[in-house]
Parts: C-alpha cells; sequence; structure tokens
C-alpha cells in the first residue's frame, strides 16, 4: 500500500503514527515521533465496552439489569419514571436519555462533587431510555463502575489477565475518579501498536494466538449498531461497513471486517473532517 499521499495530507494536520493491517499482515505504517503511549481519549470507552463484555461472559451482570438494581445505594431520593426504566444496556448505546451531555474533561477538571456515581445517577433524564442518542461520558462510566464493583478491582486489573497481557500490553495508565475507579469513558494510555493490537483483537473476533478470549457474539452484537445513533455498544460505526474505537484529536482504531483490515492512528489533530476524509478517500480504496 502506499500511503504518501495520505501522510501528506495528516502530518500537517497532527497525525504522529498510522498503522494498517490487512489479511494478518502489516502493509504500512509511518511515524513522525517514537510509539509511545499516550491518551487515547475516548478511544478508552471501546476498552470498556471490552470489559463489560467479559463481565457478561462470566456472568458478573447483564444488559438487561435496571440500573436501580444496579445501584440500589447510588439512587437520588426520588427516583423518575426514565431512571426507573434505564438498564445498563442504555449505559452502552449513549441513549441514556439525558438532557446535556455530563463528565466531560473540562466538567470533570471543575467539578466539586467526589461522589461521580450518585452525581452521574441524578442527572435529569429527559428522554425515555433508548429513543435518543446523545453523546456523554455518564454511560461508560456508570458501565464502567459496575464491571469494578462486580469485579473487585479497578479496569486496568481487570483487563489484564483476560485482555492486555494476551496481547502483549503491560497494565497502562487509565485515569481515575476522585473515589479511585477506573474512568470507563477516556483517560486510558496506549501506543498506536498496542492500540492496533485491540482492533485486530475485534477484526478476529475475540480470538488472538488461536484462542477465542471473547465470544463472538459478543463481538458482533456490540459492533452492530444499537439504539438511536450511529453506534454500537461505546464503537462508533463508519463507512464500508466499519467501526471504530474513537477518541479526541483522533485517536482511532477503525476494524473493516469485509476488508480484513485494521486502520489505527495516533494524533494531537483538531480536524477530524478532514483527516477521516483522507482515510476513507486515500486509504480505503487500497484495500
Amino acid at each position: 500500500m502506499n500511503i504518501e499521499k495520505f501522510t501528506q495530507i495528516a502530518a500537517p494536520l497532527g497525525v504522529l503514527g498510522v498503522k494498517i493491517t490487512q489479511y494478518d499482515r502489516l502493509i504500512a505504517e509511518w511515524y513522525s515521533e517514537p510509539d509511545i503511549r499516550r491518551n487515547i481519549y475516548s478511544a478508552t470507552k471501546s476498552f470498556t465496552s471490552c470489559a463489560v463484555g467479559f463481565a457478561v461472559q462470566e456472568g458478573l451482570l447483564s444488559l438487561d439489569e435496571k440500573l436501580t438494581d444496579a445501584f440500589p445505594a447510588d439512587l437520588p431520593d426520588i427516583i423518575s419514571d426514565n431512571l426507573a426504566k434505564a438498564t445498563v444496556r442504555d449505559l452502552l448505546t449513549m441513549s441514556l436519555g439525558e438532557e446535556k451531555p455530563q463528565l466531560m474533561a473540562e466538567q470533570r477538571v471543575t467539578c466539586q462533587e467526589d461522589n461521580w456515581i450518585k452525581m452521574s445517577l441524578a442527572f435529569p433524564l429527559t428522554h425515555e431510555p433508548g429513543t435518543h442518542f446523545l453523546y456523554s461520558n455518564v454511560g461508560p462510566y456508570l458501565a464502567g463502575i459496575l464491571v469494578q464493583r462486580r469485579a473487585g478491582c479497578d479496569l486496568a486489573s481487570y483487563l489484564t489477565p483476560r485482555l492486555f497481557s494476551h496481547l502483549g500490553i503491560r497494565k497502562p495508565t487509565w485515569e481515575t475518579d476522585p473515589l479511585g475507579y477506573s474512568f470507563g469513558a477516556g483517560g486510558l494510555f496506549l501506543s498506536l501498536s498496542e492500540l492496533h493490537k485491540f482492533g485486530l483483537f475485534y477484526l478476529n473476533r475475540g480470538k488472538w494466538n488461536g484462542r477465542q478470549l471473547l465470544s463472538t457474539a459478543w463481538i458482533d452484537e456490540s459492533t452492530s449498531q444499537q439504539g438511536a445513533g450511529p453506534y454500537g455498544y461505546l464503537f462508533w460505526q463508519g463507512k464500508y461497513n466499519s467501526y471504530r474505537a474513537d477518541g479526541k484529536y483522533c485517536q482511532y482504531s477503525m476494524v473493516f471486517p469485509e476488508k480484513n483490515a485494521v486502520i489505527s492512528m495516533l494524533s494531537e489533530c483538531r480536524d477530524s473532517e478532514t483527516l477521516m476524509s483522507a482515510i476513507y478517500e486515500q486509504l480505503c480504496p487500497q484495500l
């Protein structure tokens, strides 16, 4: 694959590195700096989705659980009709029914509350769960909290024996909330090569080195469109029937099942529209 035209566009936009694998072969890579760990921002959400998948597989939780049953000690004094209807599945599809996005980056910096769990469950739900897509950090945060409580450890510790160690990823740094819980909506630090392995794990439908780690049924369900938006369970949907882990400033691992390919990159890009167009126009036609 010739990626010269792509890198001519990508480098000025702040792309730091790109890796492209097809049919289990690395067909192109390019770096503007060493392959170091960086904040992958909201691409973290897809790792939380993966953790939920393992927890479902192990019988620790169910997507059909009501939030009122999953968080009985953290509920507000008055439980709205919409909160009473909300399930764990609604946390993963960005369709919880919130009035506006919460726990976003600048909000976390200035937040005076320590217990983000109770705070999140008290936010108004102005829409019936499952009917309205709104991108917010509350859903993946609470989903990550539930996994940690049921498993008895933080998300990095939970994923290490189940995923990270198999992929050759040493336990990574992960942002925490004021109570010490992993923040499931962001703040995971990985290198490009590590993020790319995650995409390959999903391309292989949960199998790594011949061993089925996570069920194919979960992989297929979580990466298919769910709910009211272009979204699975914390994975974005894209062109060419692709799906992706997607973080702020263009941290991507894009999976193209029909082309048996993964395109991953780390970036400091503030123009995601131009970069995404370059991926679709310069790279995808060569797959």
